[in-house]
């Protein structure tokens, strides 16, 4: 999210024929069968620009060069089969290395270190039969406009959960006063844990507006970067806990729904909750 301007000189010569206007010239290459509009030419070959700009195979092109650069160099200082061994080395090791650190959302492209790490993390309960959406918009009910975002939105057997990841100062303690404040070195995390439950309350009133009968969201902090001395505490009504233990806080909760349920909420806030960055879709 062209307007073509044509010649008036044919009216000024006089009137022709409508019909004759209409039928498209004898012999004309481009008039297709009646019905149809002009043939499509089929898309010439590609430049090698091009090759070079698509993101899909510049990565295997830069993987060739630098293999053969090792095949190269091992063969020169050992052996050939040494030199393929190492450049296969190369290859495996640079695919593997790509796809544990890109993001697996297209629309999340700006996704921060430790959110990727969440991310991972919750990518291996999918066989658990848990369902995750990234970096979703939190809409108010009034204009749509919303000031929130939930970085991590877990649909699963044990419920229903909205993890924000954050990356703190890991030089300063975390401690807990009383289940009601959570301080980070001197710096009170009230703001933050306020936030973190007004997106879940948000978000589990809209999705059950969807889905017609009640869904709780539990909001919860993953937090990077200093050690944290509990498993999980709970703080104004917000889950605590270490963010390398992402996959446990989700994984050790009983069962309360069903696969139905799982699918039919998955949906519900898919359609409801819109992703933060839509421009990259």
């Amino acid at each position: 999210m062209a307007i073509t301007e044509r010649s008036n000189g044919q009216q000024a010569r006089g009137q022709p024929d409508p019909a004759a206007q209409q039928r498209p010239p004898e012999g004309d290459p481009a008039a297709g069968p009646p019905g149809h509009g002009p043939v499509e030419e089929p898309p010439g070959p590609r430049s090698f620009g091009g090759i070079l700009a698509d993101p899909t195979i510049r990565p295997w092109l830069q993987r060739g060069v630098v293999a053969l650069v090792v095949l190269a160099l091992v063969w020169v200082a050992s052996s050939l089969l040494l030199g393929l061994v190492a450049a296969a080395l190369v290859v495996v090791g640079d695919v593997v290395r790509r796809n544990r650190t890109a993001s697996t959302v297209e629309a999340w492209q700006k996704a921060s270190a430790v959110e990727r790490k969440t991310e991972r993390q919750l990518r291996s309960l999918e066989k658990n039969g848990y369902r995750v959406l990234h970096a979703r918009a939190v809409p108010r009910d009034d204009d749509g406009v919303s000031d929130g975002r939930i970085d991590h939105l877990v649909i699963g057997p044990s419920g229903v959960y909205a993890i924000d990841s954050e990356a703190w100062d890991k030089r300063l303690p975390v401690r807990t006063l009383s289940h009601r404040k959570l301080f980070h070195g001197p710096f009170n995390k009230k703001d933050r844990l306020d936030e973190t439950a007004w997106e879940a309350g948000l978000a589990s009133k809209i999705i059950s507006e969807q889905v017609g009968f009640e869904v709780p969201v539990q909001g919860s902090v993953a937090i990077y970067g200093p050690s944290i001395p509990w498993k999980v505490m709970r703080v104004r009504d917000v889950d605590v806990y270490a963010g390398n233990r992402a996959r446990g806080y989700l994984r050790r909760r009983p069962r309360i729904l069903t696969v139905t349920d799982v699918e039919r909420i998955f949906e519900a806030a898919e359609e409801s909750l819109p992703p933060k960055y839509p421009d990259s879709d």
